[in-house]
């Protein structure tokens, strides 16, 4: 199944590689316009080569989403090249794996920075346009992390789980106050997904598989591409009666 996003304008913010790559190609197949915004220019750029590959539209933005300027400045270019923005996908994120007792000040400020405030810092620019043209749709990418604990290290990221636990309220506080603006506000939780975005981890090893499997339904690991379907659903108008949802993209993990 497709959606129609003919004529609108995406923003998606960590869309140089994994979930976020493969949201913006969605989006751009399915008629979007997409400003892909990461912090490395080049992955950016590389994005929007293989949208343009496909015959979509793309503009790269390189953005440190801790950063307001920086934010800024990509809003403007994005609405200096498409006129206006009818999405935002909140994607950029990161893991570190220290645990409690080697956790360093520093490390839990970049996690939470990076993953919360930095959700909060974009959707704060982003948020006025969008309302603006009249309304529209947000995307946060929480993870079933929001929900549980996942120690698969034989400890959890006490910060990565605070930050996303911290998502979840977040998406739903701006449910709230964004409504009277036509902005719908959700949130995907993905599970087991097959990207570079844990360090070191290979999540399609014999190892890995093992320590995944009893909890599955689904009997296989997620790919980006799953992820990339529910938000183009819940940015789409068949979602317009969702909001302040969380949607686990998890192959059934929580149901166990």
């Amino acid at each position: 199944m497709s959606f129609d996003h003919s004529g609108r304008i995406a923003m998606i913010t960590g869309a140089g590689s994994g979930i976020g790559r493969a949201t913006a190609l969605r989006l751009a197949s399915e008629g979007a316009a997409v400003a892909v915004v990461d912090i490395q220019l080049e992955t950016a750029e590389e994005t929007v080569a293989a949208i343009a590959d496909g015959g979509g539209t793309g503009v790269a933005f390189d953005v440190d989403v801790r950063d307001r300027s920086e934010i800024e400045s990509a809003r403007d270019g994005a609405v200096n090249a498409f006129g206006h923005i009818d999405y935002l996908v909140n994607n950029a994120g990161l893991v570190r794996m220290s645990p409690l007792d080697e956790l360093a000040e520093d490390e839990w400020d970049l996690v939470l920075d990076t993953n919360l405030k930095g959700m909060y810092l974009v959707t704060q620019a982003i948020a006025p346009v969008i309302a603006g043209a009249g309304g529209g749709a947000i995307v946060n990418l929480a993870t079933i992390e929001s929900e549980v604990v996942v120690a698969s290290t034989g400890h959890p990221q006490v910060h990565y789980n605070a930050s996303k636990g911290g998502v979840k309220m977040l998406t739903k506080a701006l449910a709230v106050e964004l409504a009277d603006r036509n902005i719908r506000v959700n949130a995907v939780e993905p599970g087991a997904i097959a990207t570079s975005f844990i360090p070191g981890g290979d999540i399609r090893s014999p190892e890995a598989w093992d320590s995944m499997k009893d909890r599955l339904l689904v009997p296989r690991v997620g790919e980006p591409e799953d992820v990339a379907a529910a938000i183009s659903f819940l940015l789409s108008d068949d979602a317009s009666y969702i909001t302040g949802a969380m949607l686990p993209v998890d192959g059934g993990w929580l149901t166990r």
